[in-house]
């Protein structure tokens, strides 16, 4: 259960950006040749598909409403790569550990992307780029930094993604009730001002 934290900061990154987070390991394990990074992750092909399948998520994740469709298409995409980099960290260890962290990588990986898909929803409300580019930008850095921070400290950079984790959920919450709201209030306007001219 060594492994449990990155599978659980990693999921939460794949969650964000599953290709980033493929090649941040596989860079590491060809650079640093870290036991907890499974080789195959590091195999040169793996590397150029994550990296080209990256270069493409880098361009549509800052244009507003293709990001919020390349969303649609990764929700099953980012769960299942958290899910199998979670079994992959666990190694030749037994499959009970196998199937904890994947469950856990994957897990996590779907509640950060519905983080990240609804928080891209509410920002493609406003009509102008800069924030959806900016937010583009951070995830990105926030993604390979907790992910190579977490090569060295996993238990730490579980603890962060965790509160991330939380935090995105409390305003993913926030933000969907404020929405009913505002949707509550748009269908009763119309029938107070039919109710008015009659």
């Amino acid at each position: 259960m060594e492994s449990l934290p990155l599978a659980f900061s990693s999921g939460w990154a794949s969650g964000v950006n599953a290709y980033l987070v493929v090649l941040v390991l596989g860079v590491a394990d060809r650079v640093g040749g870290l036991a907890e990074v499974p080789d195959v992750l590091g195999r040169w092909e793996v590397l150029g598909v994550a990296g080209f399948l990256y270069a493409m998520e880098f361009v549509a994740d800052k244009i507003p409403f293709i990001d919020s469709g390349w969303d649609v298409v990764s929700t099953l995409i980012r769960p299942t790569a958290g899910a199998v980099i979670g079994v992959l960290l666990a190694g030749d260890a037994d499959s009970l550990t196998q199937a904890v962290n994947g469950a856990v990588g994957g897990g996590t990986a779907l509640l950060s992307h519905l983080v990240k898909a609804g928080s891209r929803l509410a920002i493609n409300s406003s009509p102008e780029p800069v924030t959806n580019i900016g937010a583009s930008v951070t995830e990105d850095v926030v993604v390979l930094a907790l992910v190579w921070f977490a090569l060295d400290h996993p238990a730490a950079a579980a603890a962060v993604a965790g509160v991330l984790l939380a935090v995105g959920l409390v305003v993913l919450y926030l933000a969907a009730r404020l929405v009913r709201r505002g949707w509550r209030r748009l269908r009763r306007k119309p029938l107070a001002t039919t109710g008015a001219v009659t």
